[in-house]
Protein backbone atom coordinates (compact mmCIF):
# COMPACT_ATOMS: atom_id res chain seq x y z
CA UNK A 1 0.00 0.00 0.00
CA UNK A 2 0.96 3.61 -0.58
CA UNK A 3 2.91 5.39 1.71
CA UNK A 4 1.28 9.00 2.48
CA UNK A 5 3.49 10.16 4.95
CA UNK A 6 6.74 9.31 5.75
CA UNK A 7 10.10 10.83 7.97
CA UNK A 8 13.35 9.00 8.00
CA UNK A 9 15.64 9.95 10.77
CA UNK A 10 13.77 12.87 10.75
CA UNK A 11 15.68 15.36 13.71
CA UNK A 12 14.52 18.82 14.99
CA UNK A 13 16.72 20.60 17.38
CA UNK A 14 16.24 23.77 19.31
CA UNK A 15 19.28 24.96 20.22
CA UNK A 16 21.55 22.16 22.02
CA UNK A 17 18.08 20.90 22.96
CA UNK A 18 17.13 17.88 20.78
CA UNK A 19 13.07 18.17 20.61
CA UNK A 20 13.43 15.05 18.22
CA UNK A 21 15.69 12.52 17.11
CA UNK A 22 16.49 10.84 14.15
CA UNK A 23 12.41 9.34 13.85
CA UNK A 24 11.53 7.21 11.08
CA UNK A 25 7.82 6.15 10.22
CA UNK A 26 5.29 5.50 7.30
CA UNK A 27 1.45 6.08 6.88
CA UNK A 28 -0.68 4.51 4.10
CA UNK A 29 -3.21 5.66 2.36
CA UNK A 30 -6.55 6.14 4.39
CA UNK A 31 -5.20 4.63 7.94
CA UNK A 32 -5.48 6.85 10.60
CA UNK A 33 -2.40 6.80 12.81
CA UNK A 34 -1.45 7.27 16.16
CA UNK A 35 1.30 9.11 17.95
CA UNK A 36 1.25 8.81 21.48
CA UNK A 37 3.67 9.77 24.35
CA UNK A 38 4.18 12.59 27.41
CA UNK A 39 4.07 16.14 27.09
CA UNK A 40 7.01 17.59 25.85
CA UNK A 41 7.77 14.25 24.04
CA UNK A 42 7.79 15.92 20.63
CA UNK A 43 4.66 14.67 19.01
CA UNK A 44 3.34 18.38 18.43
CA UNK A 45 6.75 19.15 16.99
CA UNK A 46 6.55 16.39 14.53
CA UNK A 47 2.97 17.94 13.27
CA UNK A 48 4.52 21.25 12.58
CA UNK A 49 7.78 19.87 11.07
CA UNK A 50 5.76 17.86 8.61
CA UNK A 51 2.67 20.71 8.56
CA UNK A 52 6.15 22.77 7.15
CA UNK A 53 5.53 25.33 10.16
CA UNK A 54 9.03 24.07 11.57
CA UNK A 55 12.10 24.83 8.89
CA UNK A 56 15.05 23.71 11.01
CA UNK A 57 13.85 19.95 10.67
CA UNK A 58 16.68 17.54 9.31
CA UNK A 59 16.30 14.03 7.81
CA UNK A 60 14.29 13.04 5.19
CA UNK A 61 10.26 13.94 5.19
CA UNK A 62 7.27 13.58 2.54
CA UNK A 63 4.09 13.98 2.34
CA UNK A 64 1.67 12.67 -0.75
CA UNK A 65 5.14 12.10 -2.22
CA UNK A 66 6.34 15.63 -2.02
CA UNK A 67 9.55 16.54 0.19
CA UNK A 68 8.59 18.80 3.10
CA UNK A 69 12.09 20.59 2.75
CA UNK A 70 11.43 21.75 -0.73
CA UNK A 71 7.64 21.98 -0.81
CA UNK A 72 6.00 23.15 1.84
CA UNK A 73 4.05 25.37 -0.04
CA UNK A 74 2.51 22.80 -2.33
CA UNK A 75 2.37 20.58 1.09
CA UNK A 76 0.00 23.18 2.99
CA UNK A 77 -2.35 23.44 -0.05
CA UNK A 78 -3.10 19.72 0.56
CA UNK A 79 -3.70 18.91 4.57
CA UNK A 80 -5.51 19.62 7.12
CA UNK A 81 -4.55 20.93 10.28
CA UNK A 82 -6.53 20.68 13.37
CA UNK A 83 -3.89 22.19 16.55
CA UNK A 84 -4.26 21.41 20.03
CA UNK A 85 -5.52 24.81 21.03
CA UNK A 86 -8.62 25.57 19.79
CA UNK A 87 -7.40 28.36 17.20
CA UNK A 88 -10.59 29.92 15.25
CA UNK A 89 -12.15 33.22 15.63
CA UNK A 90 -14.48 33.22 18.39
CA UNK A 91 -15.84 36.86 17.59
CA UNK A 92 -16.74 35.22 14.19
CA UNK A 93 -19.62 33.01 13.41
CA UNK A 94 -19.51 29.07 13.27
CA UNK A 95 -20.19 30.20 9.22
CA UNK A 96 -18.06 33.21 8.63
CA UNK A 97 -15.07 30.78 10.32
CA UNK A 98 -16.17 28.20 7.40
CA UNK A 99 -15.94 31.26 5.07
CA UNK A 100 -12.95 32.56 6.22
CA UNK A 101 -11.17 29.56 6.12
CA UNK A 102 -12.70 28.60 2.19
CA UNK A 103 -10.95 31.95 1.38
CA UNK A 104 -7.69 31.27 2.98
CA UNK A 105 -7.56 27.92 0.21
CA UNK A 106 -8.65 30.49 -2.18
CA UNK A 107 -12.11 28.09 -3.45
CA UNK A 108 -14.29 29.20 -5.47
CA UNK A 109 -17.98 30.42 -4.55
CA UNK A 110 -19.54 27.33 -6.39
CA UNK A 111 -16.97 25.11 -4.97
CA UNK A 112 -17.52 26.83 -1.24
CA UNK A 113 -21.16 26.50 -1.34
CA UNK A 114 -21.51 22.70 -2.18
CA UNK A 115 -17.89 21.59 0.24
CA UNK A 116 -20.06 23.61 2.88
CA UNK A 117 -23.20 21.66 2.24
CA UNK A 118 -21.14 18.31 2.39
CA UNK A 119 -18.97 19.21 5.87
CA UNK A 120 -22.44 20.51 7.81
CA UNK A 121 -24.47 17.30 6.71
CA UNK A 122 -21.06 15.58 7.79
CA UNK A 123 -20.54 17.54 11.41
CA UNK A 124 -23.94 18.65 12.30
CA UNK A 125 -23.22 21.76 12.28
CA UNK A 126 -26.32 23.77 10.51
CA UNK A 127 -28.24 24.35 13.90
CA UNK A 128 -24.95 26.52 15.02
CA UNK A 129 -24.09 28.29 11.81
CA UNK A 130 -25.14 31.80 12.95
CA UNK A 131 -24.08 31.43 16.60
CA UNK A 132 -20.25 32.80 17.47
CA UNK A 133 -17.65 30.13 17.79
CA UNK A 134 -16.36 31.77 21.30
CA UNK A 135 -20.19 30.68 22.46
CA UNK A 136 -20.11 27.17 21.53
CA UNK A 137 -19.78 23.98 23.83
CA UNK A 138 -16.01 22.14 23.63
CA UNK A 139 -17.74 19.75 21.86
CA UNK A 140 -19.15 21.80 18.61
CA UNK A 141 -15.88 23.77 18.91
CA UNK A 142 -14.25 20.87 18.07
CA UNK A 143 -16.55 20.17 14.84
CA UNK A 144 -16.04 23.22 13.65
CA UNK A 145 -12.06 23.25 14.19
CA UNK A 146 -12.75 19.84 12.00
CA UNK A 147 -14.87 21.72 8.97
CA UNK A 148 -12.29 24.50 8.74
CA UNK A 149 -9.65 21.86 8.74
CA UNK A 150 -11.16 19.98 5.97
CA UNK A 151 -13.40 22.62 4.19
CA UNK A 152 -11.10 22.15 1.34
CA UNK A 153 -11.09 18.68 0.92
CA UNK A 154 -6.93 17.30 1.89
CA UNK A 155 -5.50 14.44 1.36
CA UNK A 156 -4.26 14.41 4.66
CA UNK A 157 -5.15 15.18 7.95
CA UNK A 158 -3.32 16.35 11.10
CA UNK A 159 -5.07 16.53 13.83
CA UNK A 160 -3.21 17.29 17.22
CA UNK A 161 -4.98 16.07 20.76
CA UNK A 162 -8.46 16.71 18.82
CA UNK A 163 -10.11 16.14 22.16
CA UNK A 164 -8.65 16.78 24.86
CA UNK A 165 -10.69 18.57 27.15
CA UNK A 166 -14.33 17.46 26.09
CA UNK A 167 -16.52 15.12 27.29
CA UNK A 168 -16.87 11.89 26.52
CA UNK A 169 -19.42 11.61 24.40
CA UNK A 170 -18.01 14.40 22.12
CA UNK A 171 -15.30 12.51 22.08
CA UNK A 172 -16.61 9.49 20.06
CA UNK A 173 -18.83 11.86 17.90
CA UNK A 174 -15.92 13.48 16.89
CA UNK A 175 -14.15 9.56 16.32
CA UNK A 176 -16.91 8.74 14.16
CA UNK A 177 -16.19 11.38 11.95
CA UNK A 178 -12.69 10.69 11.59
CA UNK A 179 -13.49 6.80 10.64
CA UNK A 180 -16.27 8.27 8.14
CA UNK A 181 -13.08 10.89 6.24
CA UNK A 182 -11.15 8.04 6.45
CA UNK A 183 -13.21 5.19 4.70
CA UNK A 184 -13.41 8.26 2.14
CA UNK A 185 -10.40 7.82 1.48
CA UNK A 186 -8.38 10.80 3.91
CA UNK A 187 -5.05 10.11 5.84
CA UNK A 188 -5.12 10.97 9.02
CA UNK A 189 -2.38 11.28 11.37
CA UNK A 190 -3.43 11.94 15.20
CA UNK A 191 -2.15 12.35 18.67
CA UNK A 192 -3.51 11.73 21.92
CA UNK A 193 -3.69 10.74 25.43
CA UNK A 194 -6.27 8.62 25.30
CA UNK A 195 -5.74 4.56 25.49
CA UNK A 196 -8.68 3.91 23.88
CA UNK A 197 -8.38 6.82 21.23
CA UNK A 198 -5.26 5.00 20.24
CA UNK A 199 -6.86 1.35 20.24
CA UNK A 200 -9.12 2.89 17.22
CA UNK A 201 -6.13 3.80 14.92
CA UNK A 202 -5.05 0.89 12.60
CA UNK A 203 -1.38 1.72 13.86
CA UNK A 204 0.56 3.58 16.55
CA UNK A 205 3.75 4.89 17.60
CA UNK A 206 5.00 5.41 21.12
CA UNK A 207 6.97 8.08 21.68
CA UNK A 208 9.56 9.03 24.57
CA UNK A 209 12.15 11.85 25.62
CA UNK A 210 12.40 12.44 21.54
CA UNK A 211 13.14 9.17 20.36
CA UNK A 212 10.06 6.83 19.10
CA UNK A 213 10.53 3.66 20.95
CA UNK A 214 7.97 1.14 18.44
CA UNK A 215 5.99 1.25 16.17
CA UNK A 216 2.72 -1.13 14.88
CA UNK A 217 -0.75 -2.68 15.55
CA UNK A 218 -1.65 -3.12 18.91
CA UNK A 219 -1.02 -6.81 17.97
CA UNK A 220 2.53 -6.03 16.68
CA UNK A 221 3.41 -4.28 19.87
CA UNK A 222 1.85 -6.96 22.29
CA UNK A 223 4.30 -9.55 20.64
CA UNK A 224 7.65 -7.44 20.99
CA UNK A 225 9.85 -9.44 23.34
CA UNK A 226 10.33 -6.40 25.65
CA UNK A 227 6.45 -6.53 26.21
CA UNK A 228 6.15 -10.27 26.75
CA UNK A 229 9.54 -11.42 27.10
CA UNK A 230 9.85 -15.08 27.00
CA UNK A 231 8.66 -17.46 30.39
CA UNK A 232 7.04 -14.36 31.97
CA UNK A 233 2.83 -14.19 32.88
CA UNK A 234 0.86 -11.34 32.67
CA UNK A 235 -1.56 -11.11 35.34
CA UNK A 236 -4.45 -8.82 36.92
CA UNK A 237 -5.11 -8.76 40.74
CA UNK A 238 -8.31 -8.35 42.31
CA UNK A 239 -7.57 -8.33 46.22
CA UNK A 240 -8.28 -6.08 49.46
CA UNK A 241 -6.49 -2.79 49.93
CA UNK A 242 -4.93 -2.65 46.36
CA UNK A 243 -3.10 0.29 47.15
CA UNK A 244 -0.96 -1.08 50.04
CA UNK A 245 -1.08 -4.54 47.92
CA UNK A 246 0.75 -3.08 45.15
CA UNK A 247 3.39 -1.38 47.19
CA UNK A 248 4.18 -5.35 48.78
CA UNK A 249 3.82 -6.68 45.27
CA UNK A 250 6.95 -4.53 43.88
CA UNK A 251 9.12 -5.87 46.08
CA UNK A 252 8.87 -9.94 45.47
CA UNK A 253 11.68 -11.07 43.39
CA UNK A 254 9.76 -12.73 41.00
CA UNK A 255 8.05 -9.22 39.57
CA UNK A 256 8.99 -7.41 36.93
CA UNK A 257 6.22 -4.94 36.86
CA UNK A 258 3.22 -4.15 38.96
CA UNK A 259 0.73 -1.38 38.05
CA UNK A 260 -2.68 -0.36 39.50
CA UNK A 261 -5.35 0.11 36.93
CA UNK A 262 -8.57 0.97 38.32
CA UNK A 263 -9.39 -1.62 41.02
CA UNK A 264 -7.38 -4.14 39.96
CA UNK A 265 -3.29 -4.37 39.92
CA UNK A 266 -1.96 -5.43 36.36
CA UNK A 267 1.27 -7.34 36.97
CA UNK A 268 4.26 -8.92 34.49
CA UNK A 269 6.29 -11.43 36.51
CA UNK A 270 7.79 -14.86 35.90
CA UNK A 271 5.77 -17.49 34.30
CA UNK A 272 4.12 -20.53 36.63
CA UNK A 273 4.01 -17.91 39.70
CA UNK A 274 0.38 -17.41 39.74
CA UNK A 275 -0.13 -19.65 43.20
CA UNK A 276 2.92 -18.66 44.88
CA UNK A 277 1.76 -14.92 44.37
CA UNK A 278 -2.09 -15.91 45.55
CA UNK A 279 -0.33 -17.38 48.52
CA UNK A 280 1.59 -14.61 49.13
CA UNK A 281 -1.22 -12.11 49.30
CA UNK A 282 -2.84 -13.85 51.54
CA UNK A 283 0.12 -15.21 54.42
CA UNK A 284 0.52 -10.41 53.85
CA UNK A 285 -3.49 -10.39 54.99
CA UNK A 286 -4.93 -9.03 51.67
CA UNK A 287 -7.80 -11.48 52.02
CA UNK A 288 -8.42 -14.14 48.74
CA UNK A 289 -7.09 -12.47 45.88
CA UNK A 290 -8.21 -13.30 42.39
CA UNK A 291 -5.82 -13.48 39.82
CA UNK A 292 -6.58 -13.99 36.41
CA UNK A 293 -4.22 -14.20 33.04
CA UNK A 294 -4.65 -10.93 30.63
CA UNK A 295 -3.42 -9.94 27.49
CA UNK A 296 -1.83 -6.62 27.45
CA UNK A 297 -4.02 -3.78 26.57
CA UNK A 298 -1.91 -0.72 24.98
CA UNK A 299 -1.71 1.12 28.04
CA UNK A 300 0.03 -2.30 29.85
CA UNK A 301 2.03 -1.96 26.43
CA UNK A 302 3.54 1.70 27.07
CA UNK A 303 3.63 1.70 30.69
CA UNK A 304 6.39 -1.56 29.96
CA UNK A 305 7.79 0.25 27.60
CA UNK A 306 8.30 3.00 29.17
CA UNK A 307 9.51 1.47 32.59
CA UNK A 308 12.23 -0.18 30.55
CA UNK A 309 13.60 3.09 29.36
CA UNK A 310 13.82 3.89 32.93
CA UNK A 311 15.65 0.82 34.51
CA UNK A 312 17.91 1.03 31.71
CA UNK A 313 18.75 4.70 32.97
CA UNK A 314 18.77 3.77 36.24
CA UNK A 315 21.43 0.77 35.69
CA UNK A 316 18.95 -1.80 35.58
CA UNK A 317 17.48 -1.23 38.72
CA UNK A 318 13.62 -2.73 39.12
Amino acid sequence: MESVISTNDLTIKFGKFTAVNRVSFDVKLGEIFGLLGPNGSGKTTIIKALCGLITNATGKGKILGLDIHKDSFKIKKRIGYMSQKFSLYEELTANENLDFYAGIYQMKKEQVKLRKEEVLKLTGLTPYLDRRAGALSGGWKQRLALACAIIHEPDVLFLDEPTAGIDPVARRTLWDLLFKLSSQGVTIFVTTHYMDEAERCRRVGYIYLSNLIAVGTVDQLRDLPEVSPKNSARLEILCESPSEALAFIKELPYVWESTIFGQSIHVLCEADQKSKLSDDLQKQGFGQPKISPIIPSLEDIFVTLTNNIINKELGGQK
